[in-house]
């Protein structure tokens, strides 16, 4: 009897260790990157005092990462991605984000990739691939008015099939994602009420809507690189935002290394197609919000961005130049001119120039340290200002910083 377990024991285990040669290989990575940086500034608050600061992440935001794949046979793999971010001055959470800024699950296969959840949108995608920045960091963390034209940067609530050529050269998304009945309902439940709880209610649900809201978006890239240097692209996607306005943003651009050089160039364009109110006050809710939203995209320091008012288009065209100068230095410039059209009074029409200079020394594959200046002047109707505390028209920002990736 005994001697019978033991047989059926050991049958077993060799049963388990043949299941467990057979099961797909599975691989889980954590990985993060930690920036700090010191970072001044002019034209601050009410009266256009100078600023300096630690902020939690210069050339990248602080994050920290799981990604996970398992190879289902047959050329098919299962992908999980999540993405935390975080201040790195303070240790605390990212300000007004959600606590996974990236979190999807995905099939790779044979005819390309599936995935599910909160993830880049095709805007970003085609520009931080195709006509980044800087080439050893897409945009730096501090100053990125490229990211002002891409509707958010991520997208809660998205499917995205992603295809691509044998040999890479040519790549493709789509995009959708749902809305999921977020719209101003709620909003209009409260009306009337007086102007600051109507002003409150607007603020929060825009915040709301920002942090991992759903609204419905449809869109999708091409990025064509042979191999030789070059690298095109361009994409287009519409957001419709929770109070029934379409947002058709485009981008198109290139690069190009040669040596130490990288070239890039490109254009972004958004166009928000509010709903004429005339005299309904709750067409006038649902156009609040969805100026408040547009507001955040469009606005911002860390976007090199500027108030938008009235207006219900912009533009920005970009341009820059990189250079390795040793194995451990690089430097780059890039210019962008931005331009604000469609203000009824004209008080918000106007123009934009950002310049960012950055250097980076590597120490290693994992350390570097940066240095970047940058410069916003803009300039037209009286409501074209940088923001509304110190309602002022240029700004000089230095940074310096230094990053770890683990």
């Amino acid at each position: 009897m005994q001697k019978n377990i033991i047989v059926a024991a050991l049958a077993l285990c060799g049963a388990g260790a043949a299941m467990a040669q057979t099961a797909p290989a599975s691989k889980v990575e954590l990985w993060g990157i930690v920036d700090a940086a010191v970072r001044h500034t002019n034209n601050e608050g009410v009266g256009q005092k100078s600023k300096t600061q630690m902020i939690g992440g210069g050339m990248s935001q602080s994050r920290w990462g799981i990604n996970v794949t398992e190879d289902l046979g047959g050329g098919n793999t299962a992908l999980v991605v999540l993405e935390n971010r975080f201040d790195a001055d303070a240790g605390n959470a990212a300000a007004n984000a959600p606590f996974f800024q990236l979190a999807h699950v995905g099939l790779q296969t044979p005819y390309g990739r599936l995935t599910a959840g909160r993830q880049w949108n095709v805007l970003f995608d085609v520009v931080a691939r195709t006509y980044a920045s800087f080439p050893y960091s897409p945009y730096m963390e501090a100053y990125k008015p490229e990211l002002g034209m891409a509707m958010g940067a991520r997208t809660s609530n998205m499917l995205k099939y992603t295809f691509a050529t044998q040999d890479r050269s040519l790549v493709g998304s789509l995009q959708y994602s749902f809305d999921e009945n977020n719209d101003t309902k709620d909003i209009e439940a409260g009306f009337p009420g007086n102007a600051a709880q109507l002003r409150d209610l607007i603020g929060a649900k825009a915040l709301s809507t920002i942090n991992g809201g759903a609204w419905k978006t449809v869109g999708g890239y091409l990025r064509y690189a042979p191999g030789n240097g070059l690298a095109v692209g361009g994409g287009y996607l519409r957001t419709t935002l929770p109070g029934g306005t379409d947002v058709d943003a485009w981008t198109l651009g290139g690069s190009y290394r040669t040596g130490p050089w990288y070239l890039s160039a490109g254009y972004g364009l958004n166009k928000a197609k509010f709903t004429a109110a005339g005299a309904n006050p709750i067409q006038t809710i649902r156009n609040q919000l969805d100026g408040a939203i547009l507001g955040v995209f469009w606005a911002g320091q860390t976007n090199g961005g500027f108030i938008p008012g009235d207006a219900d288009k912009r533009q920005l065209f970009k341009l820059g130049v990189g250079y390795q100068a040793t194995p451990q230095l690089n430097v780059g410039l890039h210019y962008f001119h931005g331009k604000q059209s469609g203000s009824a009074t004209g008080m918000s029409n106007g123009k934009a120039n950002f310049v960012v200079a950055v250097a980076d020394y590597a120490f290693s594959k994992r350390t570097d340290a940066y240095v970047g200046i940058d410069n916003t002047r803009l300039s037209g109707g009286d409501n074209v200002y940088l923001d509304a505390a110190s309602k002022a028209r240029s700004r000089t920002g230095f940074t310096i910083g230094l990053r770890h990736r683990f």
